[in-house]
């Protein structure tokens, strides 16, 4: 039997084998992708046509075998609908430009409406379920409070977020008032896509790995919490992602999700052994395990299995997205062999 929460996102559908998803799956690998994302003149306008995202997202149902849908779209949408300004730029990633240096800046976001704001985002689910007519599950996602308030204050990715923990330690009230804002707009983000039919969400804190326990638990863990209870209360399972997490792992599990994912940093029965039960595990294959031979390949994923068994559940997954040179083909092996080793 697979992983309990995913049953549950299945509406009933027993599984006789470890479901497998990937994370980032309709990405810039499928060649399929390519051809609808050179119809648009960017990246962002993809994310708002509905139909071109619709297709998108189920590309990688047919083409891989995967047991859920991951919606195709992008973390930081909420954030432009907040009023901060987006563009991706071709090889360099997003860019954005809010100036926050006080309290008065914090006012001065919104915090969106999801039906009026980010309606393409809900037409999409409402796409692909119809699309999928319950073959699969899909799964919404939205970016956590501490990852958006990074990208906003960094104004793009970082190595060392000086920017957000110069705020956070010099300035508390204006980064808790930030992380109300961003918790308020998350949770009524996430709560629109279940009620569009989403029937599952994955909360990304990509770079809250970036934190010590201690200030994790001062100055993120209550909003991470408040969210998962909230969106919790819908009634769909929730995972919560993070990478380079390993010393977070027992705050993680505190959170209250269904599923915590694991990065290839530690070994899944550490990370087993550290929830303690108290949440399903999703992981933890190294993106570049793609690029090994075949037997390689296998053996790791036999290692990973293996370890998995020991947990409350287990959810096969890489450890963070799938990177643009993947062969689609070394993908569709990995599906196929996840599927056929765990059926034994």
């Amino acid at each position: 039997m697979g992983d309990h929460v995913f049953v549950r996102a299945c509406r009933g559908l027993e599984v006789p084998y470890t479901p497998i998803w990937m994370m980032r799956q309709a990405g810039r690998y499928l060649p399929e992708y390519m051809e609808i994302r050179r119809s648009v003149s960017g990246f962002l306008e993809l994310c708002k046509t509905p139909g071109l995202a619709a297709r998108v997202t189920v590309q990688p149902v047919e083409r891989l075998g995967v047991d859920a849908a991951i919606l195709f779209s992008d973390i930081l949408v909420p954030v432009e609908a907040m009023g901060v300004h987006l563009e991706f730029r071709e090889g360099e990633g997003p860019k954005l430009t809010y100036t926050l240096e006080s309290l008065k800046d914090v006012d001065a976001l919104r915090v969106p409406h999801p039906a009026t704001t980010m309606d393409f985002v809900l037409e999409t689910v409402r796409r692909v379920k119809e699309a999928m007519g319950g073959q699969v599950p899909l799964i919404g996602f939205s970016g956590a409070p501490f990852t958006l308030a990074s990208y906003i204050l960094e104004g793009g990715g970082s190595r060392h977020y000086l920017k957000t923990k110069t705020l956070m330690y010099r300035q508390p009230r204006v980064w808790h008032a930030l992380m109300e804002k961003l918790t308020d707009t998350v949770v009524a983000y996430l709560k629109a896509q279940v009620e569009a039919g989403a029937d599952a969400v994955q909360l990304f804190d990509s770079w809250v790995g970036a934190l010590s326990p201690t200030d994790f638990r001062k100055y993120v863990a209550p909003y991470t919490r408040r969210i998962v209870q909230e969106v919790k209360a819908t009634g769909v399972p929730f995972i919560l992602f993070g990478t380079d997490t390993a010393t977070l792992l027992d705050d993680l599990a505190a959170m209250g999700a269904d599923v915590v994912g694991v990065d290839w940093r530690i070994e899944l029965e550490d990370a087993v052994r550290i929830l303690q039960g108290r949440a399903s595990v999703q992981g933890n294959l190294d993106p570049c395990g793609l690029f090994m031979p075949k037997e390689a390949l296998e053996k790791k994923v036999e290692t990973i299995l293996e370890q998995g068994r020991q947990a409350r559940g287990h959810i096969f997954n890489l450890g963070h997205g799938i990177l643009p040179q993947t062969d689609p083909d070394m993908a569709k092996f990995l599906v196929d062999t996840v599927h056929r080793l765990s059926k034994r």
